[in-house]
């Protein structure tokens, strides 16, 4: 085989090489995070802002991330407390809801004024610099413990 030769096949071959690497890439990224894909889930900013009574009611906010496929919210519990619910807040009232939607490649925002956590019934009243579980369960992804810091009743995230 002339040096031509050889040099037109090896290229042929890395070509050949490289289409098959790029295929399975793409296949790989289309199983993986694609809107029918698994969930892949990350908790950004997570709060608790201390209650403004002793044994008052209690909020819970943080930012779920989600880099896959759409999932749901379903519940969430605490150690730390007798009951916790999800809520969304509108221009004129609060409601309890069942469920969050996650969706695929989005964010569920939990923030002041918008969907939110409620926390009631705690088992010890908390106290600024503690660290509260939070176990968020979702119909995908299952469930993730989350450590949530209690912070001042004004505190507002990147202040």
């Amino acid at each position: 085989m002339s040096s031509r030769s050889f040099r037109r096949t090896a290229l042929i071959g890395a070509g050949l090489a490289a289409a098959l690497a790029a295929g399975a890439g793409a296949v790989a990224y289309q199983s993986d995070g694609g809107p029918g894909g698994a969930p892949r889930l990350t908790v950004a900013d997570p709060y608790i802002p201390l209650p403004a009574t002793p044994g008052g009611m209690g909020a819970g906010y943080l930012t779920v991330r989600n880099a896959g496929g759409a999932d749901t919210l379903v519940s969430v519990s605490s150690p730390a407390a007798g009951s916790v619910t999800m809520h969304r807040s509108t221009d004129t009232s609060m409601e309890q809801v069942d469920r969050m939607d996650v969706p695929a490649g989005g964010t569920l925002d939990l923030s002041r004024g918008g969907a939110h956590l409620m926390i009631m019934d705690w088992t010890e009243q908390p106290v600024l610099g503690d660290e509260l579980e939070l176990d968020l369960q979702f119909a995908k992804a299952g469930r993730v413990v989350v450590r949530v810091p209690v912070k001042p009743l004004a505190y507002r995230p990147g202040s």
